[in-house]
Order: C-alpha cells, then structure tokens, then sequence
C-alpha cells in the first residue's frame, strides 16, 4: 500500500543530444525558449541537427530556486543522471585530469530577453584540469584562453552579481579585469586578443584569480562541481539582475515566469584558424528580404560576436556591409562548412515557419548548432516577411497577420529625415543601418545621462563604443542609439531592433574621447555632450546638428498594403479617428479611417488661422445679455460652418462624429493686456468691468463644473449656433450632390433630461434648415458621450434618446479613479513600480474597473434601443490592448489619432483571430 501511495518525482531535468531529447518545441513554458528549441533541434525526427549534449532545468526550478534560495530535494540526482549521459556521448567526464568534459550554463525564458541575464562558459576548467585540456587539445595557448574567460565570466556572474556583492567605487570585477587585460595588450602593442602568447594566457590567469581574491574577498573555486552549481545558481539569479527586471517592465513579460538554466557541453570556436563561431539569421532582421544574413568570427567564442569588441566578417557576399568588405566570408574560407550551415537554415525556417537567429561554432572543422529562435525583427521586415511568406505558402493568412505586433507599424509610420535637408547637408560619419527611420538628439554618452536627460523631457541619443545589457534603460529612453563598434547581430542592433528604435552600430567613424564627454569623427567634426545630431537609420549615416523630420509614405509600401488588405478582411470592429482639420482627417484616410469618431469643435479655435474665430469666440463669452452672444454667435456662425463642412467634404460621406463645444469657456479668455484691451473696445466696456466679467467665469474645480452640456443648457443659443452650422454644412453639400454623413455628439452628460433638454432643441434647428434649403431631412444621428460614470450607469435611460455612445474614456478614467491625470505624475510611478496597478490607466483600458463601466453601458443601452452604435474615442482607441477589450465588450468602432489608426486596424484584426 506505501509503495501504491508513492506520488512520481517531479521532473525538473530534460535531455537532449545524439538524436535523442526528452522535451520538444511545444514545451517553452517549461524549459524556455532556448531549452524547447535545443530538445527540438537534437531530437525531432525531420531535423536532429549537431547539438551539443546537455540538459535544461526547467522554469519551475527557477521558482522555486527564487522563492527559497535553495533546490528542490530531487534537483541533484536528476542532474548527476543528465550529466552521466553527456559524459557517454561524448566520451569525456567532468572534472576528469585525464579527458575532460567543459561546459557551459546559459539562461532561456518563454520569451526572448537578448543579453538581459547571465552565461557562463568554460565551466569545469581547474589547476588540475587544465593539463588534462592540453593533452586533449595539444593547444595550451586555447587552454589557457578559455581558462581566463571563465575567472572573468564566473567572478563577475556568481561571485559578484549573484553573491550579492556591492562594486568598489562603483567598477565591478569584471570591468577590473577587462582593464587588466587591455592594459596587457597595450603594453605588447596588441590589436586583439588573439595575439597574446600561451605565457601572457598563463600569467593573466594567476593575476585574475589574485584580483578575484583582493576585490570579492574570497578565492575563485578550484572544484568543478563548486563551479557547475555556482553556474546554475548564477543563472537563476539573473533572473532578477536589475537589466533583466527593467527589461520585462519595458516588454511586459511577467515576474512570474522565470527562467530555465541550459547545462551543455562545451564547443569551441576558439581552437585555431579551423574554428569559427558566428550569429545568423535566415532572412534579413532589417529588411525582411529573403536572404541569408549573418557574421562570424575565426577562432573565438560567441560572446565575442555579440559584444563587438572584434569587427565580424560576413558569413557571405550578401552580409558585407562598408566595415566587413574588406574580410573573408565563410563562404569562401569554409565552402564545405557554409553549404552545411546553408542548408540547415533552411530546414529550420521551413520547420519553424519563421524566421530563425542561429547561433553557430565551428571546431576543428566541425559545425555545431548551439541556438536558434524565432528572430527578432524590425516593424518594416516583419510586415515584408509575413506578406513574403504568406505568397509563398509557407503560412496562412491568419499567421500572416499574427506575425506582425500592432506597435510594430509605429516603425513603418516613423518619420526619416527629410531629403531635402539631407541633400544639403554632408554626413560627418557613416555606420551600419541596425534600426530603421530618422531621429535627432542631444548627444550622452552614458545609460544613467540619457534616462535622467529624458525625464526632463530632453530628446536624446545614447552614443557608447558598444552597449551592453546594462545599459537598457538608458537605450530605452533615447530617441536613438550610435555605437563605434560591433556588427548587425551586436547587442545594441538586436535590442534596438526588437524596439523598433532607430539605431547605428559598427561607426568605426567616431572615436570617444578618453574622458566619454565628446567623440570625433574622421574628418575632424568634434561632437560634445548635450549637442544635437541627426540619425538616418535606414541608411547608417549621422549628420552634426537637428535636421528636420518628415513623415514616410506608406502609399508605396506594396508589402504594407498587402497585409492591410488580409487585415480588413478579418477584423470586425471598425476604425476611425479622432480629427479636427481636413489635413488630419484626409491624412487618416489613406491610413484607412472609415470615419470620423472625434472631430472638437473647439480646436478651430487653437493654431492656423485660429485668431478671427477666437477672438468671436471670447467676445461671445464676455458678453452679458443673450442679444449679445447671439451677436457674437452670428458672427461666429460662418467660421463654425466653414471648417465643419470642409471637414465633411474631405470624409466624402464617411460618418463624421461632431462634438459640440466641451471645455470650461474661461480658458478661452486672454490673458493678454493688448488682446483684453481689443475685446473691450469690441464690447464697449472699460478694463475694470471686463476683467470683472472674466473673474465671474473662474471656477475651482473647472473640470466637474461649467462646461460641456451644461454650457448647452444655460446658454441654449451656443448649441443652437453649432447644430445650426453642422446641418447647413451638411445640406449644402447634399445639395451639391455630395455625401454627408454628421453625427451630433452632446458631451459630459450624466441624465438623459439633459439630452431631451438639447435634442428639442436640435429637432427645432432641423426643421428650419430642411425649410430652408428645400429639403426632406437631413441624415444624421443624434448621441452622446459617455465619460462620466453616472450615465454609463443609467445608459439604458440614456439610450431612450441617444442613438449612438462614445466612449470618452479618458475622463471615464479619470472620474474612475479620482486620478487628475494633469497630476499623475507625482504618484503613478510609484504605483506602476509597486505593481498597485498593473499598467497606466490612461493608456491601456483598466478593465477590472472602467473596463465594467463600460461592459454595463453597452449592455444597458443595447437593452432599451438594439442597434444602438458604440465606440470609443479617448486616446485608449490606439493602444492595442485597449483595442481587443472593444472588439470583446461589441462595440461598432474605436477612435484613435491619424497616425495610430493602421495600429487600431491591426489590433482589430488579432482580436477578431482571438489572439
């Protein structure tokens, strides 16, 4: 009976190598990414590729690992067992004098985090096993290479970040002992690392292990097995490293998740001139274009790659780019070798259906595949990729449009810099396009500068020799990234391209000054910190001073329209956009706006030729009798109409949602001597009454007092004006044989008496203009806006009037919470840092709270009137989270700005495949 009650030990370790592997793709949640495609890669019938043995530790270890700072009971058997098999296949052990087995411990989570944890190479590298390395290799110059780079790996992963450890004077082992080295190349007049002798090796690795002993207090572990757990433990904990947590802020990833641990057995692209190790993709991550790209380096390990610190060379002709011109492809130098790679590729995007970054060594003339995962990309390559691959059947229309992120086409509407400036203007420097569009700045040269720059709202460009994972933040916050060194597949290419920032790496051009305040191109240009230049991404060049931007033309962007077209196929929610000019609206037109879901009245008031109409628009405000405001109205009246139906014009029968005038009026009062003084003499009154009457229209709280409806209400002829100027506007086109298709919108309403108090008043209007122009009717419709939480409560009363809602959610939100959102500032951090709120309220729907307000609305407003028509119009029309919620609660439409109306469009189509 004992034996029956005995539950299966948990499995927390999964195999892969020789043909052979416990888990699969499918399995990421559990072995991470990296993990699920290595038991994928070894074990499936149709690849089992050259993978390296090892074994992954599953995510839940990682919980369990962070929740008790120890290792689930079954933990070391399991990994005594893995490690067994590895030792079999590949004929060596670990920690054997004679023969031994290296390896290396590599993080892997469900979602990719490019270089934001820990790896540590070389593990099992002792006094006593080094010896047994050289006898294996017969090449102590190599033993002893890959002996220093774990003392600089392991010190800085295990002993320093994951012990906890505090950097003296803010410089960490590692950058101790990165200095150390160069200091020694210096000395030899060394260009690379490659050119140190088997002795330099050999006396650096006594120097580090005493600096390791000097600075962290204690001696660098002498016993592999110490090392293989310290490794794993390192790992686990850089799972909450401070680049790590701020990078799942900034991608959304949840803390929950964790990470697995990849224990693998090493191979070796740092062997001689017969060994290689290289990053490749099997589509180009910049353009989209199906070709194979990537870079490589001759005897190194892949770190190298990734950091930049030696120019790769291209791994073929296609990859050359102006700094790798000149260098050997591996095409060339490796024929046998680059057809393998070719056509495993190739098998790997057919198998994945999608785009694969690889990662590969080369020892001894052996390939190795030691990664691959679905390949980060930019918002222009993803678009021309999905539409690519979906002509050539590779995936369905479906895939198609889940393969690209709604914020992806933010990188696709851009702006570049404006050709005309660029023309006459002469670049200064010329690196890699790593990140598409144009951007300008004011130059930093530190992570910890550009954050704290861009919080006073300084638009800046983050220039490093190379970045690193430590620097995330700070790449975040720039408007764009320059680097002098490392290639395409470098760490500042893969990040930025994941972001869709606008980047340049590889400016060999530029050189930092020795003091990080200024760098200095090759023609003698000298750039100083807080200076501003200009970036065009798409083709790597840096201009000194601000050049203007424009904005791309999406019109002639065939893979862009391709997508769009299978977009609207599926999505059913449909998309407008908030607009208040005929440019803004005709510019959302060929964004593919099927209407006009905000147009304010109030904004003819503000910018271009806004004077006339606003000095009207105050005189009706200060005047003291209804005669006079009618007055003022009257002459108000023409300009109203004017932009109204031009507006409707430019939407050629498209509905057009007119809001009538929201704002409390004293913000429409000068403040102005001159201008007060001309209002005066307009209304025939001295300063002292004038300044009196303006005093009159201040409130204490302006936001829940005069304002909206209620301007309506005690002033009936403000209404009657701007319903006046909507239907004329919209008669003379009718009878110009032209489409119309207005639709009145009364703001901040909470009763439905206040909608019968303004709709008889819009009946009356249209009886006059239908007389007046000689027609039947004039089509339109009659709504309101819903933003206080009052009338989304009542909205089945509303509905007995109203024939549309808008959702105004941005002071829905903000009545929701009680949050002044002109005042978040102060608190909202905290809250979002604290995880109080799971994300900005303003920006993405709260569905929990506003989200219910806004559920009951729907429901109670389609109970008393059916085909009641439902949208929103606050900025949450273009956040595409925010748009999934609409297509899910069944509204008609969202209303979002010009630009983010592809976003809207693209996000309506995910919801519509429930994604």
């Amino acid at each position: 009976m004992a034996a029956a009650r005995k539950t299966r030990e948990p499995k927390y370790v999964y195999f892969f190598g020789a043909g052979k592997a416990d888990g699969n793709e499918a399995m990421k949640n559990l072995l991470g990414g990296k993990g699920a495609n290595l038991a994928e890669m070894a074990g499936h019938p149709q690849l089992r590729l050259p993978v390296p043995p090892g074994f992954t530790i599953t995510t839940e270890v990682c919980t369990w690992y962070t929740r008790h700072r120890a290792y689930p009971k079954p933990l070391r058997v399991q990994v005594e067992k893995a490690l067994a098999r590895v030792e079999q296949i590949t004929g060596k052990q670990f920690g054997s004098a004679e023969n031994p087995l290296l390896l290396s411990v590599r993080s892997g989570a469900r979602r990719s985090m490019p270089g934001m944890m820990d790896t540590v190479l070389n593990i099992g590298l002792t006094e006593r096993t080094i010896e047994g390395l050289i006898r294996q290799t017969g090449n102590p110059r190599f033993a002893y290479d890959a002996y220093r780079r774990l003392i600089m790996m392991y010190s800085d992963v295990v002993m320093e970040k994951a012990g906890g450890l505090t950097p003296k004077d803010g410089k960490g082992i590692r950058k101790i002992l990165d200095e150390r080295l160069e200091q020694v190349k210096h000395a030899r007049g060394y260009a690379s690392d490659t050119e140190l002798t088997v002795d330099e090796l050999r006396a650096l690795v006594g120097e580090f292990k005493q600096i390791v002993r000097d600075v962290l207090g204690q001696p660098f572990p002498d016993d592999p097995q110490a090392q293989l757990w310290g490794g794993i433990g390192g790992v686990f904990a850089s799972w909450n490293g401070k680049r790590a947590v701020e990078y799942r802020r900034i991608e959304k990833i949840p803390d929950e998740w964790g990470t697995a641990v990849n224990v693998q057995s090493m191979v070796f692209g740092n062997m001689g001139e017969d060994s290689a190790t290289g990053v490749a993709f099997t589509r180009n991550p910049g353009t989209g274009e199906a070709q194979f790209y990537g870079e490589y380096l001759v005897n190194a390990q892949g770190e190298d790659v990734v950091a930049g610190i030696r120019t790769p060379a291209p791994i073929n002709e296609y990859s050359k780019n102006a700094q790798s011109a000149h260098l050997p492809t591996l095409e060339s130098l490796m024929p046998k070798l680059y057809r393998e790679l070719y056509d495993i590729q190739r098998r790997l995007e057919r198998h994945y259906r999608d785009m694969q970054d690889i990662e590969f060594t080369i020892e001894r003339g052996k390939l190795y595949m030691l990664q691959c995962r679905v390949g980060k990309r930019n918002g222009v390559a993803a678009v021309r990729m999905a539409v690519e691959m979906y002509k050539s059947r590779l995936i369905d229309a479906r895939t198609a449009i889940q393969r690209v992120q709604p914020n992806q086409l933010v990188e696709l509407l851009l702006p570049m810099l404006d050709p005309k400036a660029e023309l006459a203007a002469a670049p200064i420097a010329k690196g890699l396009p790593a990140g598409p569009g144009g951007a300008k700045g004011r130059v930093v040269f530190h992570s910890h500068d550009a954050v704290a720059w861009a919080g006073r709202g300084e638009p800046v460009i983050l220039v490093r020799e190379e970045t690193s994972p430590e620097d995330v933040d700070g790449m975040h916050k720039a408007q764009a990234i320059l680097t002098s060194k490392g290639g395409m597949t470098s760490h500042a290419a893969l990040v930025a391209r994941g972001w869709g920032k606008c980047c340049i790496v590889g400016c060999g051009d530029i050189a930092i000054a020795e003091d990080g305040k200024s760098f200095k191109t090759k023609n003698g240009a000298v750039v100083r910190e807080g200076e501003w230049i200009s970036l065009n991404g798409t083709k790597g060049l840096v201009y000194q001073g601000s050049l203007p931007l424009v904005d791309v033309d999406l019109e002639h962007n065939a893979a862009y329209r391709e997508l769009m077209k299978l977009v609207d196929k599926v999505r059913v929610l449909g998309v407008r956009t908030n607009a208040d000019t005929p440019k803004d609206a005709a510019q959302a037109v060929r964004f593919g706006a099927e209407g006009i879901g905000l147009f304010r009245t109030e904004h003819m008031f503000y910018g271009e030729g806004s004077d006339q109409p606003l000095f009207l628009l105050r005189k009706m405000i200060m005047s003291r009798t209804e005669a006079e405001r009618r007055r003022a109205l009257d002459e108000l009246f023409p300009f109203v109409k004017r932009d109204i139906k031009n507006t409707l014009e430019v939407m050629e029968g498209r509905p057009v949602t007119i809001r009538l005038l929201d704002p409390p009026l004293h913000e429409f009062v000068p403040h102005d001597p001159e201008k007060l003084a001309a209002l005066g003499r307009e209304l025939g009154v001295d300063g002292a009454e004038l300044q009196k009457r303006a005093e009159s229209l201040r409130e204490n709280n302006p936001m829940l007092g005069h304002r909206g409806v209620r301007l309506g209400v005690t002033y009936p002829e403000i209404t009657e004006m701007q319903i006046r100027a909507i239907l004329e506007a919209a008669a003379e086109l009718l009878k110009a044989g032209q489409k119309a298709a207005p639709e009145i919108m009364i703001p901040v309403t909470c009763t439905v008496n206040e909608l019968q108090h303004q709709k008889a008043i819009a009946e009356r209007v249209h009886r006059e203009v239908c007389a007046q122009f000689g027609l039947k009717k004039i089509p339109h419709l009659y709504g309101t806006m819903i933003e206080i939480p009052r009338a989304a409560l009542t909205a089945g009363r509303m509905a007995e009037t109203a024939e549309f809602f808008s959702f105004g959610t941005n002071d829905l939100t903000q009545m929701g919470f009680g949050f002044s959102r002109d005042d978040i500032g102060a608190f909202l951090p905290d809250y979002l840092n604290g995880k109080l709120l799971p994300a900005d309220p303003f920006q993405t729907i709260d569905q929990e709270g506003i989200g219910e307000l806004i559920r009951l609305g729907i429901e109670r407003g389609r109970k008393t009137r059916p085909k009641l028509k439902v949208g929103i119009c606050g900025e949450h029309g273009g956040d595409p989270d925010s748009v999934v919620f609409c297509h899910r609660v069944g509204m008609d439409y969202v209303s979002c700005s010009p630009f983010r109306v592809p976003i809207a469009r693209l996000a309506a189509a995910h919801a519509a495949l429930g994604k």
